[in-house]
């Protein structure tokens, strides 16, 4: 099968869709497949074979990210129609998604459409000079407009597709999480970076990695925080990754007067230093609102690290089984009562650990893969005896 992908983002940009978006590449090459990915340039990236690189400028309101000029993604629509693709994957809703449903139709092969982020509870944190209210109803209306536009949508949760159909998306939705790759989750060293980092071994250690971003909710982690330390005085939340409200989040810190609690490690590598971060975290603790999945908590999980997190959106698929987890309330003494049980209790963490290692198989990159290459082949069958503006789901799609 030849796959055309196209993105907003990639690496060496880092957030989820990057993740998802490699992940699911390098399953369905692994395969024998073809797979290449129109996505934005970047100062100083390198990549590997069939990844077109598209001249980029930076976009307003948001330095990390990068906007394609159209007229050269659509200059290789003749090179693109010698290489016979038989479907186009979405992987964002911006200036991706309007030329991706373009060149599908150029290129007569179905849309799909993978829909990555909660923009209703994410916009208005970067246009703050509008009101609420109005970004949510634009983020409504334009994921409405976007998804009915495509053949079918990918969607990484139950919630995720719950709140889409209430949006009016009338377009097939399927259920597929990005996969773990548990190769890449097998070892990492605690002790070293808390010795790095000079933090005792004995210390009371939390571990909060991903963006660092409003939406993230880890303003209700440092208050939790608060909370904790009342029982316990000496614990330490390590917050790894980069973004826009690390400014404000140190200035909390020091408002809440946990400066000496709080440690910001800023980005760091997955080869290595990454996973040595989780191991060094007794728990990995989790609050974020807006989550379609919730990688993090996957990769805590694989790692043996136990997580406490609250279970709102994406989260719950992960979190409701309680394998591996605490799932908590979005109150801060609740919260804290949990991880104070967590740290307390010797024979509790070592089930939840062996538990989360056991759990995050059944969430392995290869089997999402499958799932995905399986649908791929439905939509191409389905376009091919109905045509490319039939919206029926495929024979083999419930929805789930």
């Amino acid at each position: 099968m030849r796959i055309l992908m196209i993105s907003d983002v990639y690496f060496p940009r880092i957030n989820g869709v990057s993740t998802s978006t490699q992940i699911f590449r390098e399953e369905l090459i692994r395969r024998g497949h073809k797979v290449t990915l129109i996505a934005p340039h970047y100062p100083n990236c390198e990549d590997a074979d069939d990844i077109i690189r598209i001249p980029s400028h930076q976009v307003l309101f948001d330095p990390e990210d990068r906007m394609m000029k159209r007229k050269d993604v659509m200059a290789l629509l003749p090179m693109l129609r010698n290489e016979n693709y038989d479907v186009l994957h979405i992987q964002t809703p911006f200036v991706a998604h309007y030329l991706g449903v373009k060149l599908a139709k150029a290129l007569n092969i179905p849309s799909i459409e993978s829909y990555h982020t909660f923009f209703e509870e994410y916009l208005f944190h970067y246009v703050p000079f509008v009101p609420k209210s109005w970004m949510r109803a634009l983020a409504r209306h334009f994921t409405r407009k976007e998804c009915n536009a495509v053949n079918s949508v990918i969607v990484p949760s139950t919630a995720m597709r719950d709140i889409l159909e209430q949006y009016g998306v009338t377009t097939t939705m399927k259920i597929i999480p990005t996969g773990m790759e548990l190769n890449k989750f097998h070892a990492c060293n605690g002790d070293a970076f808390r010795d790095q980092h000079g933090i005792p071994p004995t210390r009371p250690t939390l571990v909060h990695i991903g963006r660092v971003a409003h939406e993230k909710n880890i303003d209700f982690l440092l208050r939790m925080l608060v909370e904790l330390r009342r029982d316990i005085p000496n614990i330490l939340l390590i917050i790894a990754g980069e973004g826009p409200a690390l400014p404000h989040l140190r200035k909390l810190t020091n408002q809440l007067g946990i400066a000496d609690n709080v440690l910001f490690v800023g980005y760091l590598s997955r080869a290595n230093a990454l996973l040595d971060c989780y191991c060094a975290g007794d728990a990995f603790v989790f609050a974020s609102r807006t989550e379609t999945q919730g990688l993090v908590l996957l990769e805590a999980m694989a790692l043996g690290v136990p997580v406490v997190s609250t279970a709102v959106m994406g989260t719950k698929d992960i979190l409701q089984p309680q394998r591996g987890a605490l799932v908590a309330p979005e109150d801060t003494q609740k919260f804290a009562e949990l991880v104070k049980q967590l740290l307390d209790n010797d024979v509790l963490h070592k089930r939840l650990s062996k538990e989360a290692r056991d759990y995050v198989k059944e969430w392995s990159a290869p089997m999402m893969a499958d799932r995905l290459l399986e649908y791929y082949q439905s939509l191409i069958a389905q376009h091919k005896t109905q045509g490319p503006s039939q919206h029926t789901p495929p024979a083999t799609s419930q929805q789930s």
